[in-house]
């Protein structure tokens, strides 16, 4: 873990309260958007390319959405969307603004980072369903929005990624819209079953085994221990036909395992894989540029497979 990492994690485990301590989450949710906002908070999670084009748009579901493009391409564009993650409790697209630039003006891509609904106030499967509507907006809205709707993925970390991996069954299932790519960053892919790696780094920095429990248990609600795969996508009946993925895993991340095992379900399944495990990186480093140095590659893969796959 380098140094500038060592310390972070130091200073989140003096001062960050875990998710199963919180009492008032939307109080909980607006001091991390303060905290990212002020100096200090943009050297830890990035600041956004300054080759990119960045504007706020409303989508049909009435929720809203970042959308970073190079500023000097011409439409139509290929398009990414990005699901922030979080834990479906917290997190914001402008979390994620320093990889979503970056893949905007390195892949000249329009990149789509959308809110959507959040647990407990919204439990599933009411993200799902939620960022389900955005997808469909996109794809029916692609003339305005300057992209080639032939030419689309899916995207997302964390509770993002777990997003991410649905869509792409969704779609599978429905005949459409065509996804030609999938980018899953350490994501979350089983609701309840406790693999090794969440022992290992039962105490990790920035998540720990008692936030991942507490994180389902807010984002499934009443329907905790539902099986559904669009909780765990990695319970599918079946993961063939899906699109090529390039799954994201850290080395010191208690859902390390969700990752490496989902990639084992989509090899078996006769899927195209890509996947890289980053050493040293801790849970939620493509939201932690500024200190975990080891994101910058992982940005440059991600570029290398969407330039391959879109």
């Amino acid at each position: 873990m380098a140094l500038r990492t060592r310390v972070f994690a130091a200073l989140l485990g003096l001062t960050d309260k875990g998710i199963e301590d919180v009492v008032d989450l939307p109080a909980h949710r607006a001091k991390r958007v303060r905290l990212q906002r002020t100096l200090p908070g943009q050297y830890v999670f990035g600041r956004a390319d300054r080759a990119a084009v960045a504007e706020e748009i409303a989508v049909g579901n009435g929720s809203r959405a970042l959308v970073h493009r190079p500023a000097d391409a011409a439409a139509p564009l290929p398009v990414v969307i990005n699901f922030h993650g979080g834990g479906w409790v917290q997190g914001n697209p402008e979390q994620s603004q320093w990889m979503a630039s970056r893949i905007a003006v390195r892949n000249r891509a329009v990149v789509i980072s959308p809110a959507y609904v959040l647990a407990p106030e919204h439990p599933f499967p009411a993200g799902v369903e939620d960022c389900w509507a955005t997808l469909e907006w996109v794809v029916a809205h692609a003339v305005e929005l300057g992209i080639d709707p032939d030419r689309l993925a899916v995207m997302g970390d964390s509770g993002g990624g777990n997003l991410a991996a649905v869509l792409a069954l969704l779609a599978r299932d429905a005949g459409g819209p065509k996804v030609r790519a999938q980018v899953l960053i350490y994501p979350g892919t089983e609701m309840y079953d406790r693999y090794p790696s969440e022992d290992r780094h039962a105490e990790a920095p920035v998540l720990t085994s008692r936030n991942m429990r507490a994180f389902a248990r807010l984002y499934m609600g009443e329907r905790y221990g539902d099986e559904d795969f669009r909780a765990s996508p990695i319970r599918a009946t079946s993961h063939a036909g899906l699109p090529p993925a390039f799954i994201l895993t850290a080395e010191l991340d208690p859902l390390l395992d969700n990752g490496s095992r989902y990639r084992d379900a989509l090899e078996a399944a006769g899927v195209a894989v890509r996947y890289a495990e980053y050493a040293g990186a801790i849970h939620g480093f493509m939201s932690l540029p500024g200190v975990v140095p080891v994101a910058k590659r992982a940005l440059d893969d991600i570029v290398d497979f969407l330039g391959r796959t879109l």
